[in-house]
């Protein structure tokens, strides 16, 4: 089996890896890519003749500043971008000589199938969407072990998905469940998956800004409860409070889904109060950190918006570094890998306040790959770290305090 990649960034080209130790893979991108398993090819022409199953991998971008990364609730809302998707349709149109299967797997609201795509593709053509449930740092991982594999069609009739769920089993590793639907279906599955992870992580860290105002409370002994009672609320994932929400997808998912409410006229607006309720947790943690200063250098551990991955899209991290700045103050971050270096320092020279962003058990834990959550540079004797995850000791070497931030319990 042939298959072909139309975008090979972030997502696109670790999904092609995978698929590769399987199936012929071949790809295509107007930048530059290199890779040991998938053949780059030198034109889109060239991949679409070899391939009988296309996959669309490109970016369907908000504006600049709709990431989350700066505050963004008071933002005009905004469908996402789907020029990328349309060319790509447009390519497949014009050198596929017989007929295809395209695969779309970027995210996008529900209805924009139906709506925008459908048309442009040639009708000999068959047309699927199946956005993937992956997280920047783990995608491999996450492909091959899906909590769910979302796939839809024109009118959601089971029987035309069964060749790509077939194309999916010898790659998957958990025996995942399969979604089958409409286009609409799955694009509803797909967005409003995240904003409920969103949603969650809004309401453990409001359970966290609680503790902090009334006292006497241990964060993590309320939504370790909350987190084992699986009969009428939830499962443990996501429900340690910290750091908010974050990432390419969340952020701009909810400000998108804030124009779909307006452009239907649903009457309430949800997704405008989840990232209201993001920011000002974020307002603060930056006072907070700006309270425990005493004058020394504000720093956060981790300008990325989780460790190990460079992109500062949605950074949490950025958001707190905004706000500190509002309150008149200073910030530098540590993170050797983020792709955007502005107020990235290598070393601290002074005792410092530490917030403590990055965790990598927090982040990486549910794959079994618990890394080292070592810090990205020696601490100055005296420096106070802020601990929004409460897994650091309460105290260390070179008399550094650690401040488990939620918990206030009395000790």
């Amino acid at each position: 089996m042939n298959i072909g990649f139309i975008g090979l960034g972030k997502l696109g080209l670790d999904c092609a890896e995978v698929m590769a130790e399987k199936y012929n893979v071949c790809g295509y991108d107007i930048y530059p890519r290199t890779s040991d398993r998938v053949k780059v090819c030198d034109t889109p022409e060239e991949m679409i003749t070899n391939s009988d199953w296309i996959f669309i991998a490109v970016q369907t971008p908000h504006a600049e500043g709709y990431d989350g990364s700066t505050p963004s609730a008071h933002m005009e809302p905004k469908d996402f971008g789907h020029d990328a998707v349309k060319d790509a349709i447009r390519l497949v149109n014009e050198h596929a000589t017989e007929p295809k299967r395209v695969v779309l797997i970027s995210t996008v609201l529900p209805g924009t199938t139906r709506r925008e795509f459908y048309s442009l593709l040639d009708s000999n053509h068959q047309f699927l969407y199946n956005p993937y449930l992956i997280a920047m740092g783990s995608v491999k991982w996450d492909f091959a072990n899906p909590e769910m594999v979302m796939i839809g069609t024109e009118t959601g009739d089971p029987s035309e998905m069964s060749d790509l769920i077939n194309l999916y089993r010898p790659l998957m590793l958990n025996n995942p469940r399969y979604v089958t639907g409409t286009w609409d279906e799955c694009e509803a599955i797909k967005i409003f998956y995240n904003t409920f992870i969103s949603a969650k992580v809004g309401l453990v860290n409001m359970i966290q800004d609680f503790a902090m105002k009334i006292g006497n409370i241990d964060v993590d002994v309320v939504t370790d409860a909350l987190a084992q009672s699986t009969m009428r609320i939830m499962g443990p994932k996501y429900m340690t409070a910290g750091m908010g929400d974050a990432g390419a997808c969340h952020p701009r998912d909810n400000i998108a889904l804030r124009w779909l409410a307006e452009e239907y006229d649903v009457g309430y607006d949800m997704f405008n109060t989840i990232m209201g309720a993001r920011e000002v947790q974020a307002k603060n943690l930056a006072h907070f950190l700006v309270e425990h200063s005493r004058g020394r250098p504000i720093v956060i551990h981790g300008k990325a918006y989780k460790p190990d991955v460079p992109f500062c899209i949605g950074s949490y991290s950025t958001l707190i570094g905004w706000y500190v700045e509002e309150l008149g103050h200073n910030v530098v971050y540590l993170d050797p890998l983020a792709d955007d270096q502005t107020n990235v320092v290598k070393n601290i020279d002074e005792a410092s306040v530490v917030l403590m962003a990055h965790n990598r058990f927090i982040t990486y834990g549910y794959t079994g790959d618990v890394r080292d959550d070592s810090f990205y540079c020696p601490l100055p004797e005296g420096s106070t770290v802020i601990d929004p995850w409460r897994r650091l000791p309460k105290t260390m070497r070179n008399n550094i305090e650690v401040v488990h931030y939620g918990n206030t319990r009395q000790a």
